[in-house]
This record gives C-alpha cells, sequence and structure tokens, in this order.
C-alpha cells in the first residue's frame, strides 16, 4: 500500500489572511457530526475562532476539543461565548432550540452548514459529490486518490476513513491554498471536496466549479413530494455550475440519473459514465466486479482492483477516477490509488468473524438505509463472501421513508433468509408521522414475500437472538444509518 502523506508534513493550509473568516469568532450549533466537526476545522484552519456545542458527547467532539476548539454539551440553556459574530446550525437543529432563540435575541447572523459550505467553495475551486447513493464513499476514494497524486485537497466527507484523515477522528483535511500540479486547474484556488446532500434541497447553496451525479431515485418523500420534484431538484443543483469556459464541468451517469431531464440547458461541460459503451467513459469489470477499468472511445485509460465489492462500488470508483483526472491526476496514479484505497467506516465494512460451533460468523456493519442500497449491498456480499445464510439486521431510519418505500424496502432483502428488524429510528419526523407506522409493517410484507423475519427490541434482545440462531457459515449483515451498528459490536464483543 502506498503511503498517505500526512497533512502535517506537506499541505500549506489558506492562508488566514487571505480569508475571509480570518479573524471571526464563530459557535457551531451540532458541532458533533462529521460535517459539522469538518467544518469547524476547515474554518479554524483558516484563520476563525471557533468553538461549538452539541448534546452528546463522541470521539469527534473530545478530537475537537484535543484540537483546541472547545465544546460544550449543556444546550438547555442557550448559552453563547461571549464574543460570537456568526452562528452555524447543523441541519438537525430546530427553529426553537435554545442557541437559536439565544442568537436571534443578540442579532447574531445564523446560517446553516450548506451555506457555510457554499462560502467556502465560492473562495476555492469547490468539487460537489451528489447523488441519492454512494456520496461519502465516491468522496472518500476521490479524496483518497488526490491525496495519493499529490493535489492536496481540502475536504469534507461524512463518514470517517483513516487513510485520508491522517490521524483525525472523522472526514475533514485543510489541503493547499491553490491546486498544485501541472492539470488545466493547476495554480486556481485550493480544491474543497464535499458531499452535496440533497435533504432539504441543501446542496443548493453549494458552490460547485466540478460536480458529479451518480444516481437519482425516490427519496426524502416528506420533503419532495415525488420523483419528479428530486429529478429537478438535481437539476437545480446542476445549473449552479459554471460555464465550460470558466471551467464548469459535470459528471453524471449515463443510466440511472435522469440525465436527459438534468441535463438540458445546462452551459458547463458534460461528460458521462458507466457500463454502457455508449457513455463518454465506458466501466468494464470481470465476473467478480472487483476488478475494473475504464475505457474511453474504445481506449484503455486505466484498471484497478476494487477492495469494496460490487457493481455500485465500480461506479463510485469510476467517478472518483475521472473527477481527478479532469483535476491533473495521471491515469497511471489514478488506478494504484484506487487499487489501495481500503474503504470507509460503515460503508460494507467487514468487521470480523466470530467462531460459533466450530465455524465462523462473518460480521459486517453498512450505512445502507434506503432499498436500492439494500438490494445491491446484500447482492454484493452474498457474491463475494458465498455464505450458507445471509442474516441481515436492519434498523429503518426515518418514518416518513419507511412509510413511502415501504413495498420498495419489502423487495430488497431478497438475498437474505433471516431478517430482524428493531423500532424503527425516529429522527426529524413528526410525532403524528410515527403513529403512522412500524417495524411491525415491515416484518408483516417481508413475510409475505418468504423472508424469515421478526421484529426484536432492544438490541440486547437482537444479541441473544444472534446468539441462538447464528451457525457456521453465515454472513450477518448489520444495516441502517441510526445506533445499529452496536448491535454488530456487542455480538463480537461475546467471542472473548
Amino acid at each position: 500500500m502506498t503511503n498517505v502523506v500526512s497533512p502535517s508534513t506537506k499541505h500549506t493550509q489558506t492562508p488566514a489572511a487571505t480569508s475571509r473568516f480570518a479573524g471571526q469568532h464563530i459557535h457551531l450549533i451540532g458541532i458533533g457530526g462529521c460535517g459539522m466537526s469538518g467544518l469547524a476545522r476547515l474554518l479554524a484552519d483558516r484563520g476563525a475562532h471557533c468553538a461549538g456545542s452539541d448534546s452528546v458527547a463522541s470521539d469527534l467532539t473530545a478530537a475537537l476539543q484535543e484540537a483546541g476548539i472547545p465544546v460544550a454539551h449543556d444546550q438547555s440553556k442557550g448559552e453563547l461565548p461571549d464574543a460570537c459574530d456568526l452562528i452555524v446550525a447543523s441541519a438537525a437543529i430546530k427553529p426553537d432550540h435554545p442557541e437559536l432563540l439565544a442568537a436571534q435575541d443578540r442579532g447574531v447572523p445564523i446560517i446553516s452548514y450548506a451555506e457555510m459550505l457554499g462560502a467556502i467553495q465560492a473562495d476555492a475551486t469547490g468539487v460537489s459529490i451528489a447523488g441519492t447513493h454512494g456520496k461519502s464513499t465516491t468522496s472518500a476514494m476521490l479524496c483518497h486518490v488526490l491525496i495519493e497524486c499529490g493535489l492536496d485537497p481540502s475536504f469534507i466527507v461524512g463518514a470517517t476513513c483513516p487513510q485520508i484523515a491522517s490521524g483525525r477522528i472523522g472526514g475533514s483535511r485543510a489541503g493547499a491554498a491553490v491546486i498544485p500540479g501541472q492539470g488545466p486547474y493547476a495554480g486556481r484556488a485550493g480544491l474543497v471536496i464535499a458531499e452535496a446532500c440533497e435533504f432539504n434541497r441543501s446542496f443548493h447553496h453549494h458552490r460547485p466549479t466540478l460536480g458529479l451525479i451518480n444516481n437519482i431515485e425516490e427519496d426524502h418523500l416528506d420533503i419532495y413530494g415525488s420523483l419528479d420534484q428530486v429529478v429537478r431538484a438535481f437539476a437545480e443543483f446542476a445549473r449552479l455550475i459554471p460555464e465550460e469556459k470558466v471551467g464548469g464541468r459535470l459528471l453524471i451517469a449515463h443510466e440511472g440519473a435522469h440525465r436527459r431531464e438534468v441535463t438540458t440547458g445546462l452551459r458547463c461541460g458534460i461528460e458521462t459514465f458507466g457500463f454502457s459503451p455508449a457513455a463518454d467513459y465506458q466501466i468494464v469489470a470481470d465476473a467478480s466486479v472487483q476488478r475494473v477499468g475504464l475505457l474511453q472511445e474504445g481506449h484503455w485509460l486505466t484498471q484497478w482492483t476494487n477492495r469494496m465489492p460490487g457493481e455500485h462500488n465500480a461506479q463510485n470508483a469510476s467517478a472518483a477516477a475521472i473527477i481527478a483526472h479532469w483535476l491533473g491526476a495521471d491515469w497511471d496514479g489514478i488506478g494504484a490509488a484506487l487499487e489501495s484505497f481500503a474503504g470507509i467506516e460503515r460503508r460494507m465494512q467487514r468487521l470480523g468473524t466470530r467462531t460459533v460451533g466450530g465455524g465462523d460468523v462473518v460480521v459486517y456493519d453498512d450505512y445502507g438505509h434506503h432499498p436500492t442500497e439494500i438490494e445491491i449491498t446484500l447482492r454484493a456480499l452474498r457474491a463475494a463472501e458465498k455464505p450458507e445464510r445471509l442474516i441481515c439486521v436492519f434498523q429503518p431510519h426515518q418514518h416518513s421513508r419507511t412509510r413511502f418505500l415501504l413495498e420498495q424496502f419489502a423487495q430488497s432483502f431478497s438475498e437474505a433468509e433471516v431478517v430482524i428488524v428493531p423500532h424503527i429510528y425516529f429522527v426529524r419526523d413528526s410525532e403524528i408521522e410515527k403513529q403512522r407506522i412500524s417495524a411491525a409493517d415491515l416484518v408483516d410484507r417481508l413475510r409475505q414475500r418468504g423472508v424469515s423475519a421478526m421484529h426484536l427490541y432492544p438490541f440486547e434482545a437482537i444479541v441473544e437472538q444472534l446468539e441462538n440462531i447464528c451457525r457456521p457459515g453465515d454472513l450477518l449483515v448489520i444495516m441502517g444509518a441510526g445506533p445499529v451498528w452496536k448491535v454488530a459490536h456487542q455480538y463480537l464483543a461475546l467471542r472473548d
């Protein structure tokens, strides 16, 4: 494996004197998330005096405090630092939050995480990674390739990837003030790579020079109401990319991203990628879908072996490769970097094995919480691991998503012999929405399709059930965007 260059020994941070945020006292509410903690670090690297609060103490908040960024955990009093020029609020913060009310009383300006990220991108060469699925994985792959190829990006990635965090907990890094190398963007303001989340149309605050749209599907229907509205939102995101003559470029999936509706009327450069020979960049792969290559007009560009199996990860890696090349990385370096990419936490993460009855149970943890993510992940893991049985513990994330996509969820577990469903993770929805659907509704649909399914809670009860049913040759996959990851770690801890 090639060595990751440490920021402390290579990169040149954005000079504080050139940043509009230098000297400002900025308070971040909900600072404990990957995105918000990464944003705090980027602002501090640009000369801002950052502090924040979060209701939950975590490794991320502890790491921020070690880096000199104070974090408070009692938000109930609505206390802000004496010096406070600007408030940045996480998307999870509600309008009646005590600190937001205190800021309003004091007349302190308030902006969202996405608005601040857009402001940082506006002073840089922004690269925004969009799509219903694969944003964190693709962003981490791209950042790893750029680091390995000497292009030194700044970034915020919404998951922990030890290879790119350079010792930091979370996914952020302050890179060079200008883009190095000899590529078409060399000498421009430094790179800022970020995931472009479509929830609540937050990606409309981005200011990208280059953009990716990897896929578009029904999701966040509590916000959008229909797939047509989701597609329109992605089209509006694409219109943020500047015209081609000043470097604006969009990479969009040839299939699965509604490219005709999205790209109509765009002034930026547009190229497509995918498995179709009609795509501008054609992805080719062997039967395992782990040996992957890229072709352009029939000519080989590069090839590599993906450590993360599945067609979706071949597509994620290919998108990262193409954008890295646009930014000046050479194809040989790109292939070598992707070959060494080891993955990120909670994305098809192989946690280990547990010896049971003289054989092993293989345990994976995955963030998948959308029907398509579940289906393609379970299919890829079955093909890679070839288990006797696949047992999945899936925690639905958000009641409205579960209700809107209930039939799709029921179809997505065809690869599993056993599915265990805890309570739906309650986030963002109203109490009224919470009463409209339960985990038992999903279990009923799964049983109607012939899947052995059960609803169990709390997590300790699920671990006890796994103790009873797991046997040698099983593949155990823990899935969901909530705290269900604890089940995997509790189950594995029993091996000691």
